[in-house]
């Protein structure tokens, strides 16, 4: 009677063997990979490429003594010790130097005061459909757009014409302000900045022919009296995208201020060079093509740097 019983069983045995089978082999895809069954599920995402840089060097070691001691002539009157001083810079304090550095110089001379300024930012996305890259890009056309450049064409400056660029593959700078303390800016507009007010104004310029482009920094009435081809503008050759800003100010002292800055980017890495020449002659005016020459052989060098 037991052969019997146990015959019984089998059957329903293989029939629920067989449901789980196909039960089974049924909801998996083709390929072995896992899919959502549901109707309109999501599918596997593409997840952007990460930055090129994923750190960033320390600034104040960026700039060569001998770039320094060009753009800041005023080094050569000092003693030995506050040499030495100077030519090290004063680094930027920042909340996370794998996100931003900055060193500053600062000279003065019996003629003139100088000052260069380096800022470099590496830009995270935190979107994972952007790229590092990407987003660079949208932080430095904001900066780019802040600039206010003149529209080539349009009668208030002209495009890049490579003027400046001689006798400047070994030096560079930056200027203006004390670089203030700064986090990384995660989208917005560079915290180094450019000279961003640009009012009208009148200012002395030097040499005829001048193409007059105003530009000050708050509570300052400025110009930027450049000659033909200086005016500020984007630049073709530096990095993936640069722009030139030439901003002449006068503040509380009789003197006049010019600072030059180019920023550039290079993949994920945002990288400002600011270089500034105030003459102690009231009546003097900085040399706007020397002053864009160095900052733009600068520029350079870093970009060789990055790419190294």
């Amino acid at each position: 009677m037991q052969p019997k019983a146990r015959h019984a069983y089998v059957p329903g045995l293989a029939a629920l063997l067989a449901v789980a089978v196909t039960g089974c082999s049924g909801g998996g895809a083709g390929d072995g990979s896992a899919s959502d069954s549901k109707p309109g599920g999501p599918t596997s995402a593409t997840v952007a490429q990460p930055g090129k840089y994923r750190t960033l060097r320390e600034a104040c070691g960026t700039v060569p003594r001998a770039t320094i001691k060009e753009m800041l002539p005023g080094t050569a009157t000092l003693p030995e010790t506050q040499q030495t001083k100077a030519y090290r810079g004063t680094p930027s304090v920042t909340y996370d130097t794998d996100r931003r550095v900055g060193c500053s110089w600062k000279a003065d001379a019996p003629d003139a005061s100088h000052q260069l300024v380096i800022d470099l930012e590496r830009v995270v996305s935190y979107d994972p459909a952007v790229s590092d890259a990407d987003r660079a890009q949208e932080v430095y056309a904001k900066q780019e757009t802040a600039a206010d450049l003149p529209i080539p064409g349009s009668g208030d400056g002209a495009g890049d014409t490579g003027a400046g660029d001689t006798g400047a593959g070994d030096t560079g700078g930056t200027g203006g302000t004390d670089s203030p303390a700064r986090g990384p800016s995660d989208g917005s507009p560079s915290a180094t900045g450019t000279p961003s007010t640009k009012d009208s104004g009148s200012g002395s310029g030097s040499g005829s022919g001048t193409a007059t482009a105003s530009s000050g920094a708050p509570g300052t009435s400025g110009t930027s009296s450049t000659s033909a081809g200086l005016e500020p503008r984007v630049l073709d050759g530096l990095g993936d995208a640069a722009f030139l800003d030439d901003a002449l100010t006068r503040s509380g002292s009789a003197t006049q201020r010019r600072t030059v800055s180019v920023v550039f980017r290079t993949s994920n890495v945002i990288v400002t060079v600011r270089y500034s020449e105030q003459p102690a002659r009231s009546s003097a005016v900085p040399d706007s093509e020397e002053l864009q020459a160095k900052a733009r052989g600068l520029a350079r060098k870093l970009v060789d740097q990055l790419n190294a």
